[in-house]
């Protein structure tokens, strides 16, 4: 067990919205209400994995919406609480940690928060080593754990329960919930005993991301390239570097869709790269060539301060690098590239894995 002060707080909010693929929620607000929860209740218990009792309940906690919606409905920090709170009594438990679902700049913030308010430790483990637009794209999925019962709770003091007949039909349900709750809500949801969280969560993911934050810092401040310290950390690949030239992006059934095109500069000048993303990054391609695809990671970054770049943060006329990262080895099975794979976002293609695209890519038919 170790304490988490403001500088981690920070740290981990940049490596987060990094791993967070575009998606996950806007950082800064989330960097915001953990730092507000720690000036006010004081340091974060982070317990590693391995320091969670095999019966101990456990309970994920987050927010679900689009990020374009997030932006503007930003979170009090109340709706987790009373999420977290509704579901502990009708399971009729008292929870013994949270920890976040997925890495992103929020999602990965909203548990410190609540932790910190409810005198709770957080476990340094998620469920995705990234981030994913839909409930059911999670390793807890991929091992046959329960996603209900799940609470929902908005701004507005609205409560849901779900108990559904699968982790599908949660995300189907949960996401008409979002939209009618005015397309952003908290949840409580993935509770499971610690054996569970052991055997099929991503460990160390927050220890990850605040490496990533701090060797974006450092790298600043000791005047060296910050994206490949990035690199370095993460086992990444460049993919392209370029001018950001044209963004579409629309909120619809409850996500953030669209592409951004980034004409090539340097090494990669007179080429396009087109990126598609679902709240997070899917696809990263160029007008003949394939550079990345789910559930490999792709990340946008600031050239010059290889800070990352959420989808709804994107802009015509930012300079970027776009990187691509291997995701964690669950994914690669055939159930987790069924789950999350291109073919899941009906794009028509299979999936390779980045190492095999990087430098050359994969010709398009």
């Amino acid at each position: 067990m170790r304490l988490l002060g403001k500088q981690e707080i920070e740290d981990i909010a940049v490596g987060a919205a990094l791993l967070g693929t575009g998606g996950g929620g806007d950082p800064y607000i989330g960097k915001l209400m953990a730092l507000q929860a720690i000036e006010e209740f004081g340091p974060i218990k982070l317990l590693s994995v391995d320091e969670v009792p095999d019966d101990a309940f456990v309970v994920s906690s987050g927010m679900m919406g689009a990020p374009t919606v997030m932006v503007e409905k930003a979170p009090s920090g109340h709706e987790a609480k009373v999420a977290f709170q509704s579901l502990e009594k009708y399971m009729g438990k008292e929870v013994f940690a949270t920890f976040p679902i997925e890495a992103g700049g929020l999602n990965s913030m909203l548990p410190l928060a609540l932790a910190a308010q409810l005198g709770l430790p957080v476990v340094d483990v998620d469920g995705m080593g990234r981030a994913f637009p839909e409930l059911q794209m999670v390793t807890f999925y991929l091992d046959g754990i329960s996603a209900s019962p799940m609470v929902i709770a908005d701004e507005k003091g609205n409560v849901t329960l779900l108990n559904t007949i699968d982790n599908l039909w949660a995300e189907r349900i949960a996401r008409s919930v979002t939209i009618q709750k005015g397309g952003a809500v908290m949840f409580a949801i993935y509770p499971m005993t610690g054996r569970n969280l052991k055997e099929s969560g991503i460990h160390n993911i927050l220890k990850q991301e605040e490496e990533i934050g701090r060797s974006i810092r450092l790298a600043k401040e000791n005047n060296v390239d910050p994206i490949q310290e990035v690199l370095k950390i993460t086992k990444g690949f460049e993919l392209f570097r370029g001018k950001v030239v044209d963004i579409n992006r629309k909120t619809e059934t409850g996500f953030a869709r669209g592409t951004a095109k980034i004409e090539g500069l340097l090494d990669y000048y007179g080429e396009t790269l087109e990126i598609r993303f679902q709240n997070e990054h899917l696809i990263a391609k160029t007008d003949d060539r394939l550079l990345c695809v789910t559930p490999d990671l792709i990340a946008v970054l600031d050239a010059e301060t290889g800070l990352p770049i959420t989808t709804e943060a994107l802009r015509y006329g930012a300079r970027t690098v776009v990187v691509g990262i291997p995701c964690h080895s669950k994914w690669r099975t055939s159930k987790g590239i069924e789950t999350c794979g291109p073919a899941y976002f009906g794009y028509e293609m299979e999936y390779i894995p980045v190492e095999e695209l990087v430098g050359k890519g994969v010709a398009l038919k």
